[in-house]
């Protein structure tokens, strides 16, 4: 997987265009609306192929936690501070050769990070 790339997931927001710019500083995102999907903003990572939406926040609506593979972890987490979220785990070993860590975006979404390698790692 390239950095960036995770599944489709729709993450409750309160403000779209906050949380665009939020998303597409800090993980590359292409971020757009399109015709018939107004309020809706749509993102896809830098493959193309894994993508979601950001959906306006509502009673009830929640996310699982979704992991977005990165090249550097303590890279992103630096920018998620500047871009206003909050780390919420450390970076934090798996095992030898992959880590993960988590981080609260400005909405309050909490968004897992992985670096490594996947699959049965020597």
């Amino acid at each position: 997987m390239a950095h960036g790339d995770i599944t489709h997931i729709d993450i409750p927001v309160s403000d779209a265009q906050a949380a665009a710019q939020f998303y597409g500083s800090l993980f590359g995102w292409d971020i757009r609306e399109f015709p018939g999907f107004e309020g809706y903003p749509m993102w896809s990572a830098p493959n193309k192929v894994s993508g979601g939406g950001l959906a306006p926040r509502s009673e009830g609506f929640t996310v699982p936690r979704s992991y977005v593979e990165v090249d550097s972890i303590e890279a992103v987490l630096a920018q998620v501070t500047q871009l206003g979220g909050e780390v919420r785990l450390p970076r934090t070993p798996i095992d030898a050769t992959s880590w993960w860590a988590s981080f609260v975006d400005p909405d309050g979404n909490e968004i897992g990070l992985f670096e490594g390698k996947t699959g049965g790692s020597d």
